[in-house]
């Protein structure tokens, strides 16, 4: 599958050497490419592009940009978002929370689908955890996104928990603060959730 991820830091590197290591094709769009030399020369099947280039390369997109950057940069993607699953792996993009799906309520056209903003980029390819899989919370108004989404994380090894629609991804953005908390007190950067049935 052509995957096109938006975004240069190290979640956007994580997924995209994930994504390789899965036999994916990866474009990596960014507004300064040279950000991503040293990425790119581990990597030389990465492709580096804009953020317009890599939107349009996808047939599944990743939002892995700071919060305060996104709708920046899916404004900056253009056209090339429309009608395709993207991942949104970041966390509140403004001071206040956003209500009923910020993105989605912004820009209707991508089929956004809330996902890795949960945990810390150690653990989001191929978790290897004592408690065995971890559980990935998603949610997106589109049931094919979501389904698409679905798929390609279990291929990376986790329990997909969808939790239905773009509001409910107001409810898991703050799991973001609770897993940083053992970081911040601890140090422990390496863990995850899990949903127990």
């Amino acid at each position: 599958m052509k995957i096109g991820i938006i975004g240069s830091g190290t979640v956007a590197q994580t997924l995209a050497a994930g994504f390789l290591a899965h036999g994916h094709d990866v474009t990596l769009g960014t507004r300064d490419t040279t950000q991503l030399a040293e990425f790119a020369a581990g990597h030389p099947k990465a492709r580096l592009g804009s953020v317009a280039e890599a939107a349009s390369f996808a047939e599944v997109a990743v939002l892995a940009v700071k919060g305060t950057a996104a709708i920046e940069a899916v404004r900056g993607a253009g056209a090339g978002l429309a009608g395709k699953p993207v991942i949104d792996a970041t966390n509140p993009i403004a001071d206040a929370p956003p209500v009923d799906g910020g993105l989605q309520r912004e820009f209707p056209q991508p089929r956004f689908v809330k996902a890795f903003n949960s945990v810390g980029a150690a653990c989001m390819v191929d978790p290897k955890l004592a408690g065995g899989p971890p559980t990935m919370f998603i949610a997106g108004d589109d049931d094919g996104a979501r389904a698409a989404v679905s798929r390609l994380l279990a291929e990376f090894g986790w329990d997909v928990a969808d939790m239905g629609r773009a509001v409910a991804a107001r409810a898991i953005e703050p799991l973001c603060m609770l897993w940083c908390i053992p970081g911040f007190r601890d140090n422990d950067w390496v863990h995850a959730f899990k949903l127990l049935r």
